[in-house]
């Protein structure tokens, strides 16, 4: 006689279709939420120092712009970045070559962007940041339509070329003092409608300035 043995197979236990799910405990999820919110926290942090740091950017620019303005209606010229008097008393012209004769020297006018570099500091600020956005500004005020967003941070040739433009756009036999003073100006409306766009943008995102 052969003897069977069987055993009882439970299918119940063994389906892997009614296996109980995998359940996090309650204090590992409170942890994750608590790292999420944390994260998110940072994140909203960072991207409101940001948005700060580029409105006081864009103000200080505003205000530089301004004061470029102010340079050109107390003596706006052609052909030069700017005019001084000398140790005699007798008007000079520099260049972009030659600006830095004009260091220490009473400033009788300047060009388009000699206001600018003027209004930085001076002809040793010619390649600083605020100088070159400031010329970023006055180009797409000049060859841009109002209301377009900025390109910022241009190729080196391509800056050199715009400024090129604008040195043109200056010296052109027909342009007026008024025409250059109104250039600037605009260039300031374009730096506030830059200001209204980041905080469009951010507050889209949940992110308010300071």
């Amino acid at each position: 006689m052969t003897l069977e043995f069987r055993v009882q197979h439970d299918v119940a236990h063994t389906d892997a279709s009614t296996a109980a799910p995998l359940r996090i405990p309650l204090l590992s999820r409170r942890r994750i939420a608590t790292w999420v919110d944390a994260h998110h926290a940072r994140r909203l942090v960072a991207h409101q120092r940001r948005l700060d740091a580029q409105l006081a950017e864009l103000g200080r620019l505003e205000e530089l712009l301004g004061e470029a303005r102010a340079v050109i209606e107390r003596g706006w010229i052609q052909h030069a970045w700017f005019a001084y008097l000398d140790d005699r008393g007798r008007t000079r012209k520099a260049s972009s070559a030659g600006a830095m004769d004009v260091s220490g020297r009473p400033l009788v006018g300047a060009c388009l962007v000699g206001s600018v570099v003027y209004a930085a500091g001076g002809p040793h600020a010619v390649h600083s940041q605020p100088v070159q956005r400031a010329l970023d500004l006055v180009w797409h005020a000049l060859a841009v339509e109002e209301g377009a967003p900025v390109l910022w941070c241009p190729a080196p040739d391509v800056r050199m070329a715009r400024v090129r433009d604008l040195t043109s756009w200056n010296d052109a036999a027909s342009r007026r003092a008024d025409d250059v003073a109104a250039l600037l100006l605009t260039a300031e409306r374009v730096a506030v409608g830059e200001s209204e766009r980041l905080v469009a943008r951010a507050a889209a995102k949940g992110v308010v300035p300071a």
